[in-house]
């Protein structure tokens, strides 16, 4: 029987083998990638999605043989540098993906590589600081620190000192730190009684996360308003470590599964008194709903927080749906160009925010669905500042070619990474806060 020419069914999603011995042999990595890297060489479906593939396919046309043995086995890294996880080549391009014959899953094969790599010591220590944010955010929201730290970030010649020792783009957008963290700015518990409706219990416990918590914690402010405006409760877990996300992608598993054992009790302590879970961060919510739940398919805690985690747009339009949202909305947001953010995107539950925002009377969403390419630290080093500034080029321009009112993505940082490129003035909105904005609350 011959092999299908892609595939009609559903991607599904194999656990990450990641406690198989196989896992990191060398010769069974290389091996793997040079099989995936042919398959890719022959389809180039995914050319326009980040620079992992024209980085691959280069390196195939400029060989002797111009193909993909033709490429010696270290230029391998250059590729594996480049993903950054979004997972978009997975959801929304490869026709090889499981149950597809071939079995193709690129973004868990760079992670096996990215693993590797750490395992071998191979990881700078900037990389390693900049995926610590729980570490940088206690110490840079420090008081008077918090100030220094977003004053220095701002003075030209620091940041080509940054760039030169450090190697953090001088041009890169950074964010600001706040003393005064989320954490501290809400309530642990909201006084409003639940009112079920379909899946959802009708209170909400709020991962805060390390970005929310000390750079956007306004952002999480407007959560909380909009939320209990709809009589949905809110609270925090009593303590909570960073996702795990930015160690996944630097292929720190140790730091995952130590920011796990933190997180997961936590999370599951909450969801058996009867809280559903989210977070403001899509790379967060997909953390919980996907990554670790295949790095962990038979823990019974870590499989109830992914069944108890919603994106936070989702959450609304749930509610909507059975008609326990409220529409009593003050101001029309006008034109909004909204930015798609790819973790988003990859959880398979549609436009939510568009469709909550399309409730707002006198509204109109133009949906951007292309990566910013801002990646939390890819946009941020030395050696990718530049491709980051490539790929969100296209978000500009349409951005730019809408002359919306507003402008903004569920990724904060993504929507930052935009603000940098189209250097007008003009900053990003979170949904979030263009949705309390409408409301007038």
């Amino acid at each position: 029987m011959a092999t299908r020419e892609g595939s009609l069914e559903a991607p599904t999603r194999h656990p990450l083998d990641w406690c198989n011995p196989d896992f990191l042999d060398e010769a069974s990595l290389f091996k793997e990638m040079e099989r995936v890297f042919d398959i890719c060489h022959g389809c180039r479906r995914c050319v326009s999605l980040c620079q992992s593939f024209p980085t691959l396919f280069d390196l195939v046309d400029e060989s002797s043989t111009q193909e993909v043995d033709g490429v010696a086995k270290l230029d391998y890294w250059k590729v594996v540098d480049h993903c950054y996880l979004c997972d978009l080549c997975y959801m929304t391009k490869c026709p090889y993906v499981p149950p597809h014959a071939w079995n193709l899953d690129f973004p868990h094969l760079m992670l096996r590589a990215k693993v590797f790599k750490f395992k071998q010591g191979d990881t700078k220590l900037r990389d390693r600081i900049l995926t610590s944010t729980d570490t940088v955010g206690r110490l840079a929201g420090i008081p008077v620190v918090a100030q220094v730290v977003n004053a220095v970030n701002k003075i030209k010649p620091v940041r080509k000192m940054m760039e030169s020792v450090a190697e953090i783009h001088a041009d890169a957008w950074l964010p600001e730190f706040h003393s005064k963290p989320l954490r501290s700015r809400l309530e642990r518990e909201s006084g409003a009684e639940a009112v079920p409706a379909g899946r959802t219990s009708g209170k909400v416990a709020l991962f805060a996360t390390c970005y929310m918590n000390r750079n956007e914690p306004g952002i999480g402010e407007d959560f909380a308003a909009v939320f209990e405006h709809n009589g949905i409760p809110v609270t925090l877990a009593e303590k909570e470590r960073c996702c795990g996300m930015p160690k996944l992608e630097l292929g720190d598993l140790d730091a995952v599964i130590a920011a796990k054992e933190v997180n997961i009790p936590q999370l599951a302590k909450l969801v058996d008194a009867g809280w559903d879970l989210t977070a403001l961060i899509p790379s967060c919510v997909l953390m919980f709903k996907q990554e670790l739940p295949l790095m962990f398919p038979d823990d019974p805690d870590v499989l109830k927080v992914k069944a108890a985690f919603f994106d936070p747009f989702e959450y609304l339009m749930l509610r909507h749906k059975e008609g326990q949202l409220k529409t009593d909305f003050k101001t029309g947001l006008g034109k909004v160009s909204y930015h798609a953010a790819c973790h988003q995107r990859v959880q398979n539950i549609g436009q939510k925010t568009r469709e909550v925002l399309a409730l707002v009377p006198g509204t109109e969403i133009d949906v951007i669905e292309r990566c910013s390419g801002h990646d939390g630290t890819y946009a941020v080093k030395k050696e990718s500042h530049a491709a980051a500034m490539k790929i969100v080029k296209p978000v500009v321009g349409r951005v730019q070619q809408a002359k919306a009112d507003h402008y903004g993505s569920d990724c904060a940082m993504a929507g930052h990474h935009i603000e940098n490129a189209m250097k007008d003035g003009r900053a990003p909105e979170h949904p979030m806060t263009l949705l309390r904005k409408a409301y007038g609350i």
